[in-house]
């Protein structure tokens, strides 16, 4: 009989913790984008970084530093300290976030390490969260450096997308090691063909995601407030006005809120055959409704965005940070989904 390594309780609920606090560093990071502050703290320092200005006069150094980059000047010229402090304070959160999960990872890793907690024949795995934590740092330094750069006044929305991209790996990785361990790493039962028709269907939920990314980056959501039509047609009159054609998928206002639009019709119309296709096992049935009603719910969040409008009224920013909470679960129904199928019980 082969000697698996056993779950380890203390393991288990410590990749929760993780989890839960990556799922609210995407929120965090959202709120951050809706309110325009990602670029009111013009340089990285991972350490001095930690603690926000103690007194006015560091206060007013900070705000002397946001002022030199063109957001300021293009954006904010009007803006006092007291409104510098509001968008610092939501980039500082996202930052320290991001700290607080580096370490949750990092000092729990050791220990669980150093006390042999952690599976003998499994211990690798365990690596992968902390590499891609570090490389999301880098990357979101990345991504803030776009933005402060002669010329611009937003991060480059490639580096956002790759940023947010990120953060949703770093779930699945999670989120699928949990499963593993708590699972004691056990040879899958795999129903080849649920197996397929699942890791198609959370691949598109990434994609969306991404395409989100895009709406959210080049403000493409600020147009064509309306649905179903835009601008009184199916496929708005400028999809394909850039040269070459396949730019208008990554530059093209209207290409880009119509494919994220169209892309959720694809989506939830496969995820409804998926569904249907397993409405016979009683093993896949609960985590189908489940992802049905979590679709359905963010597809009208999605239309109230829309129809919302102006992306800094209080409103729209309380729905819009619902619509990205919504997609994280959308995303990790999606992989329960994905994990059952492979460990499937007839």
């Amino acid at each position: 009989m082969i000697d698996f390594d056993k779950p380890n309780k203390s393991v288990s609920v410590w990749l929760l913790v993780v989890m839960l606090l990556v799922m609210a560093i995407i929120v965090v990071g959202g709120g951050t984008r809706l309110t325009n502050s990602g670029l009111s703290i013009t340089e990285w320092a991972p350490i001095r970084g930690s603690l926000p200005p103690l007194s006015h006069e560091a206060w007013l150094a900070e705000f002397e530093k946001y002022k030199l980059i063109p957001e300021f000047e293009a954006e904010h010229p009007d803006m006092d300290l007291a409104g510098f402090k509001a968008i610092y304070f939501w980039e500082w959160a996202h930052r320290q976030l991001g700290r607080i999960i580096g370490l949750a990872y990092l000092l729990p890793f050791i220990y669980f390490t150093v006390r042999r907690k952690l599976p003998k024949r499994n211990f690798r795995p365990f690596l992968l969260p902390l590499v891609l934590i570090g490389l999301q740092g880098a990357i979101g330094w990345w991504m803030v450096h776009s933005g402060l750069q002669e010329g611009m006044v937003d991060v480059s929305h490639y580096r956002l997308a790759t940023h947010l991209g990120m953060a949703f790996i770093i779930l699945g990785v999670l989120y699928w090691l949990r499963k593993s361990h708590n699972n004691g790493f056990r040879p899958t039962k795999i129903h080849a063909e649920y197996k397929k028709r699942t890791a198609l269907l959370g691949v598109m939920v990434f994609i969306q995601i991404i395409a989100g990314a895009f709406v959210a980056g080049t403000k493409s959501g600020r147009s064509y407030n309306e649905w179903p039509l835009m601008d009184g047609d199916f496929i708005p009159a400028g999809y394909g006005a850039m040269s070459p054609l396949w730019l208008n998928a990554f530059e093209n206002t209207a290409a880009i809120q119509f494919n994220h639009r169209f892309l959720a019709y694809i989506l939830f119309g496969f995820a409804l055959w998926v569904c249907f296709s397993m409405r016979k096992s009683q093993y896949m049935r609960s985590i189908s409704v489940m992802l049905l009603g979590i679709l359905f719910w963010q597809v009208g969040l999605g239309i109230m965005t829309l129809l919302s409008g102006d992306n800094f009224d209080p409103a729209h920013i309380k729905l819009a940070l619902l619509h990205q909470f919504s997609a994280v679960f959308v995303f990790i129904v999606a992989l329960a989904m994905a994990w059952k199928s492979r460990h499937f019980v007839r």
